[in-house]
């Protein structure tokens, strides 16, 4: 078995109850450090299990077990070139470089812009681009893919 690191961002339960740390815990989430921030409950877990997927869903269980809702699962796949670089281990002027098409070409175009000079990348797309082009593992992809699937699953469940 692997330990798999993730997050799960939660509402639906009062932070102020006394059981409140207590669900989670007797819920089965006794693998997850539980918090609260800017008004979501934040469950950040290192669960084992065979692959990601089934640590992802078994904790998903365990959450909605203690009485939550689910929002969705991180880290998040809207990602900017700062961020990029981090989850990649590589400089953000090399990211930059990827992304302009001046080192490279074929880099994933922005799946979204907050504002002109604020774009995001699909986590997904960025780690696909890099697998192909030998900057990260196909292990890394899959992670990638299935945190993607399981918030996309999660949008349709909440629509």
């Amino acid at each position: 078995m692997e330990t798999f690191e993730f997050s799960i961002v939660a509402s639906g339960l009062d932070r102020t109850a006394e059981d409140f740390e207590s669900r989670f815990y007797d819920g089965g989430c006794d693998d997850a450090t539980v918090s609260f921030q800017k008004g979501h409950i934040i469950l950040d877990f290192a669960r084992e299990a065979p692959t990601l997927e089934q640590a992802i869903e078994s904790a998903m269980a365990h959450v909605r077990a203690a009485g939550a809702t689910i929002n969705r699962v991180e880290p998040d796949p809207l990602v900017s070139l700062t961020e990029i670089a981090q989850r990649s281990g590589m400089t953000k002027a090399a990211i930059s470089l990827y992304a302009a098409d001046k080192r490279g070409s074929g880099f994933p175009a922005p799946a979204f812009r907050v504002t002109s000079s604020m774009p995001l990348w699909e986590w997904s797309a960025v780690t696909k681009w890099m697998v192909q082009n030998g900057k990260m593992l196909a292990s890394d992809l899959l992670q990638a893919e299935t945190i993607r699937s399981v918030n996309v699953r999660l949008q349709r469940e909440i629509a």
